[in-house]
């Protein structure tokens, strides 16, 4: 990342979290279960990241997430047992961090790391996990690799880190996502509009496909997996948000588990990298 593009992240993701989501955070960690069953069915990042049981091994594990953002998922981790810190540029993920240990009485309380991660200083091999929700994209590569070597140098040996990350494995279908409009995003038909959202957008141009995550990842690890997610949930967004999206949602995530696993890597959106067994 570089230093122009690492202030417009800071500056980004600290009026994203000025206002913070305490009170909600809160709310949803108090009701634990139901949050996490809505969740993990129906939005595909909390899917990804808890995809096969992971929230049954949190308990009394030591859990680092880079890029804490909003720091939901810091706290639910934290919830489950876990003893977790956190990682974000963004000085307000810090304040909600605070918040959230004087309101909450976790095992144990959420420890913050400000800044740049990779002067992190921290003890290597200590740490059970480490997780990226929708982290790594936001890096060029030269810095992407630094931190998965700082990944794999904080990973006990026999420790998992788990990223979950946009897929991009065919160059038609993301072009066709440019040229459709989502949230504050224009469509790349209005060049004039995309061009000065381009010009904002906090995250870099850089490959997002599935070889780069697994070709990135064997310089540091021995074990390197990635599940492609998003093939079907993707057409989610012809329907309105309510029970109609989400019950196709909880459809989708499950049936495409089924598809042939070439179409499901090529097709999908989303994608959640696992590395296990580190090299350093």
């Amino acid at each position: 990342m570089s230093t122009e593009n690492q202030q417009k992240n800071k500056e980004h993701y600290d009026r994203l979290y000025k206002e913070g989501q305490v009170k909600n955070i809160l709310h949803w960690i108090n009701h634990l279960d139901a949050f996490l069953n809505s969740v993990t069915t129906t939005e595909i990042s909390w899917f990804a990241i808890y995809k096969n049981n992971f929230m049954d091994r949190l308990a009394g594990k030591k859990v680092l997430e880079m890029g804490c953002g909003d720091c939901t998922n810091a706290a639910v981790m934290a919830a489950l047992g876990a003893e977790v810190y956190a990682n974000d540029i963004a000085d307000s993920s810090g304040r909600i961090i605070k918040l959230l240990n004087e309101n909450y009485k976790f095992k144990h309380s959420i420890k913050f790391i400000p800044g740049d991660f990779i002067e992190n200083n921290l003890e290597g091999d200590q740490f059970d996990f480490v997780i990226g929700k929708a982290f790594l994209h936001h890096l060029e590569i030269p810095l992407e690799e630094k931190f998965l070597a700082e990944t794999a140098r904080l990973l006990k040996t026999d420790g998992e880190a788990r990223f979950f990350e946009p897929a991009v494995n065919l160059k038609f279908m993301d072009e066709l996502r440019w040229h459709i409009p989502v949230g504050n995003r224009p469509s790349k038909f209005q060049k004039e509009k995309f061009r000065e959202w381009k010009m904002n957008d906090p995250h870099p141009d850089r490959s997002f496909s599935s070889k780069h995550f697994e070709t990135a990842g064997r310089k540091f690890f021995k074990q390197v997996e990635v599940h492609p997610i998003g093939t079907l949930e993707r057409f989610s967004r012809l329907y309105k948000w309510g029970e109609k999206q989400n019950k196709y949602k909880r459809w989708a995530l499950k049936a495409e588990e089924k598809l042939p696993s070439g179409l499901n890597r090529s097709l999908s959106r989303s994608q959640l990298i696992v590395y296990r067994g580190s090299l350093l």
